[in-house]
């Protein structure tokens, strides 16, 4: 080691760190670009290099992302089957016995016309005695009935965009007031179950992504900590010529940035294959509930954003462990 320090033998990455200080600005932004190419490409031949321990590493990274993303996709797809129940929002507006057929129409055209609302559905009394007669079996009863005691009703069906249950309390409430109105009628309970319900999934989804993400933290934090080990003697010889921590830490990143990278890609391909593996039986269960639902797969910036996170959680697992290491190493 002594004849390391007298000597000062030249390290050719130390020298190009040099080369880098002492150049103009341009030439300084051009070394570095080289030099930071230069170790993204040899962050992945190590990697290669060692397929079989790199390989363990990125399925595990690689299983604990594609859990966190496809609970995250089937949480949104839930969110979307919600806000597309248009049936269960329906609004039934009960009208005072002496409203006219013209003010029931002309009440329909005013609601019509309102931003929130997307459909209007108009049920005279005739047609609803002819439903009721029809569907509940007391036909030959009512026809003794010498008026029909049945009033007009208005469906209102609210815009798709309404899925929180205080604005569709609040659309309740506007046409309550309306003078024609006796009383509107909303079942709000199961609607407010059902949010509640999926705030909760949504709050688990964000606790087991943070989990996994501190998951992943470990897991490339201990593998560079183990490459660490291993090019610990080249580590020593270049701040004996004088690297800096940052500098000795930049193929570190890579390798983190590398491993995340990989990671990210698999999991993506994971996801794929599970969304397709249900994609046909969650479309026949649609089939028999006479509804058009299909299953959404991620979406392209849903895609990028998951190889980004899992970038960043390569970069952050290696700089943290990296830089901790390398200001507990002193050279003799």
């Amino acid at each position: 080691m002594k004849a390391v320090r007298n000597t000062r033998v030249p390290n050719p990455r130390t020298s190009k760190e040099a080369q880098i200080i002492k150049r103009g600005p341009e030439s300084q932004v051009l070394t570095s670009l080289q030099l930071n190419r230069e170790s993204l490409i040899s962050s992945l031949v190590r990697l290669l290099q060692c397929p079989f321990s790199s390989a363990m590493a990125i399925i595990v990274m690689a299983i604990s992302i594609a859990l966190a993303g496809s609970f995250y996709v089937l949480v949104n797809n839930a969110q979307q089957l919600l806000d597309s129940m248009q049936v269960g929002k329906q609004i039934s507006l009960f009208l005072h016995e002496k409203t006219s057929d013209q003010q029931a129409a002309k009440l329909a055209r005013k609601l019509q016309g309102n931003k929130s609302i997307e459909k209007v559905n108009v049920i005279s009394r005739q047609q609803a005695l002819a439903e009721f007669q029809q569907y509940s079996g007391f036909g030959a009863a009512l026809d003794a009935l010498e008026s029909n005691p049945l009033p007009i009703v208005i469906q209102v069906n609210p815009k798709e965009s309404l899925t929180e249950a205080a604005q569709l309390k609040d659309l309740l409430g506007q046409m309550q007031h309306e003078q024609a109105v006796d009383f509107a009628q909303m079942d709000m309970q199961w609607l407010a179950r059902l949010q509640a319900m999926m705030k909760m999934a949504n709050r688990v989804v964000i606790i087991l992504a943070a989990l996994l993400a501190i998951g992943v933290l470990f897991i490339i934090g201990n593998t560079i900590r183990s490459e660490l080990q291993t090019r610990r003697e080249e580590v020593i010889v270049t701040k004996l010529v004088g690297g800096t921590n940052m500098f000795i830490c930049l193929p570190f990143l890579y390798t983190g940035f590398w491993y995340g990278f990989i990671s990210g890609m698999l999991a993506w391909v994971v996801i794929s294959l599970i969304l397709f593996m249900i994609n046909a039986p969650i479309e026949q269960l649609s089939l028999l509930y006479q509804s058009q639902f299909t299953l959404q797969f991620m979406s392209f910036s849903e895609s990028i954003l998951l190889l980004l996170a899992s970038s960043t959680l390569g970069i952050l697992g290696a700089y943290a462990v990296a830089s901790h290491q390398l200001r507990l190493l002193k050279p003799e």
